[in-house]
Protein backbone atom coordinates (compact mmCIF):
# COMPACT_ATOMS: atom_id res chain seq x y z
CA UNK A 1 0.00 0.00 0.00
CA UNK A 2 1.40 3.43 -0.96
CA UNK A 3 2.38 5.83 2.01
CA UNK A 4 0.34 8.21 2.86
CA UNK A 5 1.87 11.49 2.95
CA UNK A 6 1.44 13.91 5.95
CA UNK A 7 0.06 16.97 5.57
CA UNK A 8 0.30 19.84 7.30
CA UNK A 9 -2.32 23.03 7.39
CA UNK A 10 -0.69 26.77 7.60
CA UNK A 11 -1.37 30.14 8.94
CA UNK A 12 0.51 33.54 7.88
CA UNK A 13 0.24 36.14 9.80
CA UNK A 14 1.62 39.88 10.19
CA UNK A 15 4.49 41.90 8.18
CA UNK A 16 6.55 40.86 5.47
CA UNK A 17 9.01 40.05 7.21
CA UNK A 18 6.78 37.05 9.02
CA UNK A 19 5.76 36.21 5.37
CA UNK A 20 9.46 35.45 4.29
CA UNK A 21 9.77 33.12 7.80
CA UNK A 22 6.43 31.48 7.00
CA UNK A 23 8.26 31.01 3.05
CA UNK A 24 11.16 29.63 4.66
CA UNK A 25 9.13 26.90 7.15
CA UNK A 26 6.53 25.76 3.83
CA UNK A 27 10.01 25.61 1.80
CA UNK A 28 11.09 22.56 4.26
CA UNK A 29 8.11 21.42 5.04
CA UNK A 30 7.81 20.57 1.26
CA UNK A 31 11.47 19.65 0.96
CA UNK A 32 11.56 16.84 3.27
CA UNK A 33 8.03 15.75 1.58
CA UNK A 34 5.12 16.88 3.99
CA UNK A 35 2.12 18.35 1.68
CA UNK A 36 0.85 21.29 2.17
CA UNK A 37 -3.08 20.82 3.22
CA UNK A 38 -5.70 24.00 2.05
CA UNK A 39 -8.06 23.26 5.46
CA UNK A 40 -8.12 22.81 8.83
CA UNK A 41 -9.86 19.24 7.99
CA UNK A 42 -7.15 18.08 5.74
CA UNK A 43 -4.51 18.83 7.91
CA UNK A 44 -2.85 16.44 10.03
CA UNK A 45 -1.29 19.49 12.58
CA UNK A 46 -1.66 23.35 11.96
CA UNK A 47 1.29 25.99 12.44
CA UNK A 48 -0.21 29.60 12.96
CA UNK A 49 2.71 32.28 12.61
CA UNK A 50 1.62 35.06 14.43
CA UNK A 51 2.32 38.69 15.14
CA UNK A 52 2.88 40.54 18.09
CA UNK A 53 3.40 44.10 17.31
CA UNK A 54 0.46 45.89 18.66
CA UNK A 55 -2.20 44.75 20.67
CA UNK A 56 -5.17 44.50 17.57
CA UNK A 57 -2.51 41.94 16.05
CA UNK A 58 -1.79 40.22 19.36
CA UNK A 59 -5.83 39.98 19.32
CA UNK A 60 -6.01 38.50 15.69
CA UNK A 61 -3.16 36.15 16.32
CA UNK A 62 -5.06 34.60 19.73
CA UNK A 63 -8.18 34.15 17.69
CA UNK A 64 -6.23 32.58 14.57
CA UNK A 65 -4.95 29.67 17.23
CA UNK A 66 -8.35 29.41 19.01
CA UNK A 67 -9.48 28.90 15.61
CA UNK A 68 -7.38 26.63 14.50
CA UNK A 69 -7.07 24.25 17.89
CA UNK A 70 -11.22 23.99 17.81
CA UNK A 71 -11.38 22.73 13.83
CA UNK A 72 -8.10 21.03 13.95
CA UNK A 73 -6.74 20.44 17.42
CA UNK A 74 -3.36 20.06 16.90
CA UNK A 75 -1.41 23.65 16.71
CA UNK A 76 2.26 24.94 16.55
CA UNK A 77 2.73 28.30 17.34
CA UNK A 78 5.61 30.31 15.78
CA UNK A 79 6.21 33.85 15.31
CA UNK A 80 6.17 36.93 17.14
CA UNK A 81 4.02 36.46 19.31
CA UNK A 82 5.66 33.22 19.81
CA UNK A 83 8.67 35.41 21.90
CA UNK A 84 5.99 36.00 24.93
CA UNK A 85 5.20 32.00 25.29
CA UNK A 86 3.62 32.62 28.14
CA UNK A 87 0.73 34.99 26.87
CA UNK A 88 0.18 32.43 24.13
CA UNK A 89 0.23 29.39 26.86
CA UNK A 90 -2.23 30.92 28.87
CA UNK A 91 -4.23 32.02 26.47
CA UNK A 92 -4.53 28.05 24.71
CA UNK A 93 -2.69 25.99 27.07
CA UNK A 94 -3.34 23.04 24.31
CA UNK A 95 -0.83 24.46 22.07
CA UNK A 96 1.80 21.42 20.88
CA UNK A 97 4.61 23.87 21.42
CA UNK A 98 5.63 27.83 20.61
CA UNK A 99 8.97 29.13 19.21
CA UNK A 100 9.59 33.15 18.30
CA UNK A 101 10.33 34.29 15.18
CA UNK A 102 12.65 33.11 12.54
CA UNK A 103 12.85 30.08 13.88
CA UNK A 104 12.50 27.43 11.15
CA UNK A 105 14.84 24.74 12.85
CA UNK A 106 12.82 24.82 16.27
CA UNK A 107 9.27 24.93 13.82
CA UNK A 108 10.53 21.58 11.96
CA UNK A 109 11.51 20.18 15.26
CA UNK A 110 8.29 20.51 16.77
CA UNK A 111 6.55 18.76 13.69
CA UNK A 112 9.09 16.41 13.57
CA UNK A 113 7.49 15.28 17.13
CA UNK A 114 3.91 15.30 16.54
CA UNK A 115 4.04 14.60 12.99
CA UNK A 116 6.87 12.36 11.80
CA UNK A 117 8.55 13.17 8.55
CA UNK A 118 8.03 10.76 5.51
CA UNK A 119 10.44 8.04 4.88
CA UNK A 120 13.12 9.41 2.28
CA UNK A 121 15.21 6.61 1.18
CA UNK A 122 17.95 8.33 0.33
CA UNK A 123 18.74 10.38 3.51
CA UNK A 124 16.84 8.19 6.38
CA UNK A 125 20.52 5.65 6.32
CA UNK A 126 22.02 8.15 8.07
CA UNK A 127 21.45 8.71 11.86
CA UNK A 128 19.89 11.70 13.12
CA UNK A 129 23.51 12.43 15.13
CA UNK A 130 25.36 12.08 12.11
CA UNK A 131 28.37 10.05 10.84
CA UNK A 132 31.37 10.27 13.75
CA UNK A 133 34.61 9.49 14.23
CA UNK A 134 34.70 9.48 17.84
CA UNK A 135 34.03 6.66 20.03
CA UNK A 136 30.07 5.96 20.64
CA UNK A 137 29.95 7.24 24.12
CA UNK A 138 31.92 11.12 23.54
CA UNK A 139 31.42 13.79 20.62
CA UNK A 140 32.74 16.98 19.96
CA UNK A 141 30.09 19.96 19.66
CA UNK A 142 31.09 22.70 17.43
CA UNK A 143 29.57 25.58 18.72
CA UNK A 144 30.69 28.03 16.04
CA UNK A 145 33.69 28.78 12.90
CA UNK A 146 36.32 31.79 12.99
CA UNK A 147 37.71 34.02 15.25
CA UNK A 148 37.51 37.74 15.86
CA UNK A 149 41.37 37.86 17.71
CA UNK A 150 43.97 38.89 15.43
CA UNK A 151 46.69 36.98 17.35
CA UNK A 152 49.94 37.73 15.53
CA UNK A 153 51.24 34.10 16.46
CA UNK A 154 48.06 32.36 14.09
CA UNK A 155 46.64 32.83 10.65
CA UNK A 156 42.95 31.02 11.86
CA UNK A 157 40.65 33.95 10.80
CA UNK A 158 42.35 34.24 7.60
CA UNK A 159 41.53 30.74 6.79
CA UNK A 160 37.88 30.24 8.89
CA UNK A 161 37.22 33.87 8.83
CA UNK A 162 35.64 35.78 12.11
CA UNK A 163 33.30 34.66 14.30
CA UNK A 164 30.05 33.40 13.33
CA UNK A 165 28.53 31.51 16.08
CA UNK A 166 26.00 28.40 15.00
CA UNK A 167 22.11 29.24 16.04
CA UNK A 168 21.59 27.83 19.63
CA UNK A 169 18.92 25.77 18.76
CA UNK A 170 20.59 24.33 16.13
CA UNK A 171 23.37 23.04 19.03
CA UNK A 172 20.87 22.04 21.62
CA UNK A 173 19.26 19.86 18.77
CA UNK A 174 22.53 18.66 17.94
CA UNK A 175 23.73 17.66 21.26
CA UNK A 176 19.79 16.12 22.30
CA UNK A 177 20.64 13.83 19.12
CA UNK A 178 24.00 13.08 20.44
CA UNK A 179 22.79 12.33 23.59
CA UNK A 180 19.66 10.10 22.17
CA UNK A 181 22.38 8.48 20.56
CA UNK A 182 24.19 7.44 23.48
CA UNK A 183 26.74 9.57 23.80
CA UNK A 184 28.24 10.08 27.44
CA UNK A 185 30.12 13.26 27.22
CA UNK A 186 29.89 16.71 25.34
CA UNK A 187 33.33 18.34 24.50
CA UNK A 188 32.29 21.71 23.45
CA UNK A 189 34.92 23.19 21.04
CA UNK A 190 35.22 26.78 18.59
CA UNK A 191 37.80 28.97 18.13
CA UNK A 192 36.93 30.51 20.58
CA UNK A 193 34.01 29.19 22.98
CA UNK A 194 33.74 32.33 25.22
CA UNK A 195 32.86 34.56 22.21
CA UNK A 196 30.08 32.43 21.35
CA UNK A 197 26.99 35.03 20.62
CA UNK A 198 28.99 37.96 20.58
CA UNK A 199 28.53 38.53 16.50
CA UNK A 200 24.79 38.49 16.80
CA UNK A 201 24.73 40.53 20.16
CA UNK A 202 23.71 37.62 22.27
CA UNK A 203 20.58 36.87 20.46
CA UNK A 204 17.54 35.22 22.08
CA UNK A 205 16.87 31.89 20.36
CA UNK A 206 14.32 29.01 21.15
CA UNK A 207 14.60 25.52 22.48
CA UNK A 208 12.03 23.52 23.66
CA UNK A 209 9.87 26.32 23.05
CA UNK A 210 11.39 28.21 25.47
CA UNK A 211 13.84 31.61 24.81
CA UNK A 212 17.64 30.65 25.45
CA UNK A 213 19.99 33.27 24.83
CA UNK A 214 23.15 32.98 22.33
CA UNK A 215 25.63 33.27 24.97
CA UNK A 216 28.38 30.57 26.25
CA UNK A 217 26.97 30.76 30.26
CA UNK A 218 23.46 29.96 28.77
CA UNK A 219 24.73 27.05 26.68
CA UNK A 220 26.64 26.06 29.27
CA UNK A 221 23.37 26.14 31.17
CA UNK A 222 20.68 24.48 29.03
CA UNK A 223 23.56 21.61 27.78
CA UNK A 224 24.04 20.84 31.38
CA UNK A 225 20.16 20.09 32.10
CA UNK A 226 19.90 17.98 28.84
CA UNK A 227 19.33 14.77 30.25
CA UNK A 228 21.06 12.15 32.55
CA UNK A 229 22.23 8.96 31.82
CA UNK A 230 20.83 5.15 32.16
CA UNK A 231 22.74 5.02 35.76
CA UNK A 232 20.91 8.56 36.72
CA UNK A 233 24.07 10.48 36.64
CA UNK A 234 24.08 13.48 34.40
CA UNK A 235 25.60 13.81 31.17
CA UNK A 236 29.36 14.87 31.09
CA UNK A 237 29.40 18.62 29.47
CA UNK A 238 33.58 19.54 29.01
CA UNK A 239 34.34 23.35 28.24
CA UNK A 240 37.53 23.89 25.47
CA UNK A 241 39.13 26.77 24.14
CA UNK A 242 37.80 29.25 26.92
CA UNK A 243 38.97 32.84 26.21
CA UNK A 244 39.42 34.29 30.01
CA UNK A 245 36.61 36.84 29.32
CA UNK A 246 35.12 38.26 32.89
CA UNK A 247 32.11 36.21 31.90
CA UNK A 248 33.98 32.94 32.47
CA UNK A 249 33.41 33.28 36.01
CA UNK A 250 29.47 32.72 35.80
CA UNK A 251 30.24 28.81 34.77
CA UNK A 252 32.65 28.25 37.72
CA UNK A 253 28.99 27.70 40.13
CA UNK A 254 27.38 25.24 37.18
CA UNK A 255 30.83 23.32 37.45
CA UNK A 256 30.67 23.88 41.48
CA UNK A 257 27.06 22.42 41.39
CA UNK A 258 27.81 19.09 38.94
CA UNK A 259 26.14 20.68 35.76
CA UNK A 260 29.47 21.12 34.19
CA UNK A 261 32.40 18.91 34.87
CA UNK A 262 34.76 21.14 36.44
CA UNK A 263 37.50 21.48 33.56
CA UNK A 264 38.62 24.65 32.14
CA UNK A 265 40.62 24.54 29.06
CA UNK A 266 42.13 28.22 28.71
CA UNK A 267 44.80 28.92 26.10
CA UNK A 268 46.95 31.64 28.49
CA UNK A 269 50.04 31.32 26.29
CA UNK A 270 52.71 33.66 28.36
CA UNK A 271 52.95 35.75 31.01
CA UNK A 272 55.01 38.71 30.26
CA UNK A 273 52.61 41.25 29.87
CA UNK A 274 55.02 42.80 26.82
CA UNK A 275 54.83 39.62 25.23
CA UNK A 276 51.47 38.86 25.74
CA UNK A 277 51.00 42.65 24.01
CA UNK A 278 53.51 41.42 21.25
CA UNK A 279 50.86 38.46 20.51
CA UNK A 280 47.65 40.06 20.93
CA UNK A 281 46.56 38.03 23.33
CA UNK A 282 43.69 39.37 25.81
CA UNK A 283 45.39 38.47 29.23
CA UNK A 284 46.93 39.93 32.64
CA UNK A 285 49.50 37.15 34.19
CA UNK A 286 48.86 39.34 37.53
CA UNK A 287 44.85 39.08 36.83
CA UNK A 288 44.89 35.67 35.75
CA UNK A 289 46.29 34.37 39.22
CA UNK A 290 44.10 36.28 41.02
CA UNK A 291 40.94 34.59 39.05
CA UNK A 292 42.41 31.32 39.46
CA UNK A 293 42.42 31.73 42.95
CA UNK A 294 38.76 32.52 42.88
CA UNK A 295 37.68 29.74 40.99
CA UNK A 296 39.18 27.31 42.67
CA UNK A 297 37.70 28.99 45.88
CA UNK A 298 34.25 28.51 44.29
CA UNK A 299 35.18 24.80 42.16
CA UNK A 300 37.94 23.29 44.56
CA UNK A 301 37.95 19.92 42.43
CA UNK A 302 38.76 22.07 38.91
CA UNK A 303 40.58 21.32 36.78
CA UNK A 304 42.92 23.62 34.99
CA UNK A 305 44.02 22.87 31.30
CA UNK A 306 46.20 25.60 29.17
CA UNK A 307 48.93 25.93 26.32
CA UNK A 308 52.10 27.75 26.57
CA UNK A 309 54.47 29.40 23.58
CA UNK A 310 57.97 29.93 24.32
CA UNK A 311 60.31 31.92 22.16
CA UNK A 312 57.95 34.41 20.50
CA UNK A 313 59.95 36.90 18.73
CA UNK A 314 61.71 38.88 21.24
CA UNK A 315 61.39 37.09 24.36
CA UNK A 316 64.10 37.37 26.95
CA UNK A 317 65.53 35.18 29.71
CA UNK A 318 63.89 37.33 32.13
CA UNK A 319 60.26 37.09 30.20
CA UNK A 320 60.63 33.42 30.03
CA UNK A 321 61.20 33.56 34.02
CA UNK A 322 58.34 35.40 34.07
CA UNK A 323 56.76 32.82 32.74
CA UNK A 324 57.82 30.04 34.46
CA UNK A 325 57.26 32.06 37.86
CA UNK A 326 53.82 32.16 36.56
CA UNK A 327 53.71 28.26 36.38
CA UNK A 328 55.16 27.85 39.88
CA UNK A 329 52.29 30.16 41.24
CA UNK A 330 49.24 29.08 39.17
CA UNK A 331 49.45 25.43 39.68
CA UNK A 332 47.90 24.20 36.59
CA UNK A 333 47.05 20.76 36.32
CA UNK A 334 47.63 20.31 32.61
CA UNK A 335 49.93 21.75 30.19
CA UNK A 336 51.01 21.96 26.69
CA UNK A 337 53.98 24.22 25.41
CA UNK A 338 55.35 24.96 22.22
CA UNK A 339 58.56 26.17 20.94
CA UNK A 340 57.65 29.52 18.67
CA UNK A 341 57.71 28.55 15.15
CA UNK A 342 56.98 31.03 11.85
CA UNK A 343 53.79 29.79 10.11
CA UNK A 344 53.25 31.26 6.47
CA UNK A 345 51.02 34.53 6.89
CA UNK A 346 51.45 35.19 10.56
CA UNK A 347 51.84 39.13 11.62
CA UNK A 348 55.01 37.62 14.06
CA UNK A 349 57.21 36.77 11.05
CA UNK A 350 57.90 40.17 10.62
CA UNK A 351 58.95 41.05 14.60
CA UNK A 352 62.54 41.47 14.86
CA UNK A 353 64.54 39.81 17.12
CA UNK A 354 63.60 36.21 16.60
CA UNK A 355 64.99 33.58 19.11
CA UNK A 356 67.23 31.02 17.84
CA UNK A 357 66.05 27.65 17.27
CA UNK A 358 68.17 26.08 19.84
CA UNK A 359 67.45 28.50 22.63
CA UNK A 360 63.55 27.54 21.74
CA UNK A 361 63.78 24.03 22.67
CA UNK A 362 66.00 24.60 25.51
CA UNK A 363 63.83 26.88 27.15
CA UNK A 364 60.40 24.50 26.02
CA UNK A 365 62.74 21.63 27.75
CA UNK A 366 63.32 23.54 31.05
CA UNK A 367 59.49 24.58 31.09
CA UNK A 368 57.78 20.96 30.38
CA UNK A 369 60.53 19.85 33.26
CA UNK A 370 59.01 22.56 35.87
CA UNK A 371 55.27 21.57 34.70
CA UNK A 372 56.23 17.78 34.96
CA UNK A 373 56.85 17.92 38.58
CA UNK A 374 53.66 20.19 39.07
CA UNK A 375 51.82 17.80 37.94
CA UNK A 376 53.34 14.52 39.35
CA UNK A 377 52.70 16.41 42.54
CA UNK A 378 49.14 17.50 41.72
CA UNK A 379 48.47 13.58 40.67
CA UNK A 380 50.36 12.55 43.86
CA UNK A 381 47.29 13.88 46.17
CA UNK A 382 44.75 11.66 44.12
CA UNK A 383 46.23 8.90 45.36
CA UNK A 384 43.55 7.07 47.66
CA UNK A 385 40.51 9.05 46.45
CA UNK A 386 37.67 7.84 44.90
CA UNK A 387 36.59 8.84 41.26
CA UNK A 388 33.59 8.49 38.71
CA UNK A 389 35.16 7.55 35.46
CA UNK A 390 34.25 7.05 31.63
CA UNK A 391 35.80 3.69 30.28
CA UNK A 392 37.02 4.65 27.10
CA UNK A 393 39.11 1.19 26.41
CA UNK A 394 38.68 -2.70 27.88
CA UNK A 395 40.91 -5.28 27.42
CA UNK A 396 41.43 -9.07 29.59
CA UNK A 397 44.25 -7.29 31.51
CA UNK A 398 43.06 -3.53 32.26
CA UNK A 399 40.77 -0.74 31.18
CA UNK A 400 41.67 2.54 30.52
CA UNK A 401 39.39 5.39 31.46
CA UNK A 402 39.11 9.20 32.14
CA UNK A 403 38.01 11.28 34.99
CA UNK A 404 36.41 14.44 34.90
CA UNK A 405 39.93 16.47 34.55
CA UNK A 406 40.81 14.05 31.67
CA UNK A 407 39.75 15.49 27.77
CA UNK A 408 40.34 12.50 25.20
CA UNK A 409 43.89 12.22 23.11
CA UNK A 410 45.37 15.36 25.05
CA UNK A 411 45.39 14.48 28.74
CA UNK A 412 46.60 11.99 31.08
CA UNK A 413 44.32 8.52 31.54
CA UNK A 414 43.56 6.40 34.51
CA UNK A 415 44.52 2.87 34.10
CA UNK A 416 42.30 0.39 35.75
CA UNK A 417 43.93 -3.52 36.56
CA UNK A 418 41.23 -6.37 36.57
CA UNK A 419 38.14 -4.40 35.08
CA UNK A 420 36.07 -7.35 35.78
CA UNK A 421 32.74 -5.88 33.65
CA UNK A 422 33.82 -3.08 33.09
CA UNK A 423 32.42 -1.88 29.33
CA UNK A 424 33.51 0.83 27.22
CA UNK A 425 31.57 3.55 27.19
CA UNK A 426 30.43 3.03 30.41
CA UNK A 427 30.31 4.90 33.96
CA UNK A 428 32.62 3.55 37.05
CA UNK A 429 33.29 4.58 40.84
CA UNK A 430 37.71 3.71 41.02
CA UNK A 431 39.77 4.15 43.92
CA UNK A 432 43.31 5.37 42.96
CA UNK A 433 46.38 3.49 44.27
CA UNK A 434 49.37 5.62 42.28
CA UNK A 435 50.10 8.16 40.09
CA UNK A 436 52.81 9.61 37.72
CA UNK A 437 53.82 12.82 36.33
CA UNK A 438 50.74 11.85 33.87
CA UNK A 439 48.43 9.11 34.85
CA UNK A 440 46.32 7.48 37.68
CA UNK A 441 46.11 3.66 38.32
CA UNK A 442 43.44 2.42 40.36
CA UNK A 443 40.84 -0.45 40.79
CA UNK A 444 36.97 -0.82 40.28
CA UNK A 445 34.94 -0.22 43.13
CA UNK A 446 31.73 -0.57 41.01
Amino acid sequence: MPQTLPKVGFVSLGCPKALVDSERILTQLRAEGYLIAPSYEDADLVVVNTCGFIDSAVAESLDAIGEALAENGKVIVTGCLGAKGDTVRKAHPKVLAVTGPHATDEVMRAVHEHLPRPHDPYTDLVPPQGIRLTPRHYAYLKIAEGCNHRCTFCIIPSMRGDLVSRPVGAVMQEAENLVKAGVKELLVISQDTSAYGVDVKYRTGFWGGKPLKTRMTELARALGELGTTAAGGRIWVRLHYVYPYPHVDEVIPLMAEGRLLPYLDVPFQHASPRILKAMKRPANAGNTLERIRAWRAICPELTIRSTFIVGFPGETEAEFGELLAFLEEAQLDRVGCFAYSPVAGAAANRLPEHVPDEIKEERRARFMQAQEKISAARLKRKVGQTLAVLVDEVNDKSAVARSSADAPEIDGRIIIRKPGQLKAGEFATVRVTRSDAHDLWAEVIS
